[in-house]
C-alpha cells in the first residue's frame, strides 16, 4: 500500500513539473489582423516558444551582484536570440496589454531602409520570399538600436509595424512563432 501512495504521489508532481515547465516554455497565441497573411491569418491559433529567446538583461545583472558576476553590458541569449527572418510575437510598443505577430527583418545596430517597397539591409538587398503583395512605400535610412529589432508584416500594404512604431525592444519579445496548429487543416511549422 505504502509503495502505491508513493508512485501515486511521484506521478502528481512529475505531472506538475511537466505543466510548470510548458507553461513557462510554450504559449498558444491567436492572430488578429492580415498583416502576416499568408504565412498567418486572422483567427489562427499559433504555439510560440518563450524558451527559446529567454535571455538575461544588464538589468537582471544586479540581481545577482551577490554572486559576484561581471556586469552586463549587453543582453545574453543563454539559447538564441532573434534572427532575421524568425516570426516572433511580442508586446505591441504603444500598448503593452496587446500582443502583436510579426518577421524579424532588421537585427540590433544594423542600418534598414526602404526604397519603393525593397528592404536594403546595410545597404544590401534583402531577398523575402514570403512577402506575396509587396507595396512601394519607402522610409529613410534607420539605425537599428542596441537590445532592438525592426519587423515587419508579410503583408506589407495591411502591416502596422517598425514602420510606424519603431522598433521591438528585447525585453517586449515573448517568443518565436512554432507551430500553427488551427485551423488543423493549415497546421504548419513557422
Amino acid at each position: 500500500m505504502r509503495s502505491v501512495v508513493r508512485e501515486l504521489i511521484e506521478t502528481v508532481v512529475l505531472a506538475l513539473l511537466i505543466f510548470l515547465v510548458m507553461q513557462f516554455a510554450v504559449q498558444n497565441f491567436k492572430v488578429e489582423g492580415s498583416s502576416m497573411h499568408p504565412t498567418v491569418e486572422a483567427g489562427e491559433y499559433v504555439l510560440v516558444n518563450k524558451f527559446v529567446y529567454f535571455n538575461i538583461t544588464p538589468k537582471d545583472s544586479e540581481v545577482f551582484s551577490f554572486l559576484e558576476v561581471p556586469e552586463l553590458s549587453e543582453t545574453i541569449f543563454p539559447v538564441s536570440s532573434p534572427k532575421r527572418g524568425d516570426v516572433i510575437i511580442f508586446r505591441y510598443p504603444r500598448d503593452k496589454s496587446r500582443d502583436f505577430v510579426k518577421r524579424v527583418i532588421g537585427l540590433p545596430g544594423e542600418n534598414v531602409e526602404i526604397v519603393e517597397g525593397k528592404v536594403f539591409i546595410n545597404g544590401l538587398l534583402l531577398k523575402e520570399p514570403y512577402v506575396v503583395q509587396e507595396d512601394d512605400s519607402s522610409m529613410p535610412l534607420r539605425n537599428i538600436g542596441k537590445d532592438k529589432f525592426f519587423v515587419l508584416g508579410d503583408n506589407r500594404r495591411a502591416s502596422n509595424d517598425s514602420r510606424d512604431w519603431g522598433d521591438v525592444s528585447t525585453d517586449d519579445v515573448i517568443g518565436k512563432g512554432w507551430l500553427r496548429y488551427w485551423p488543423i487543416d493549415r497546421m504548419k511549422p513557422l
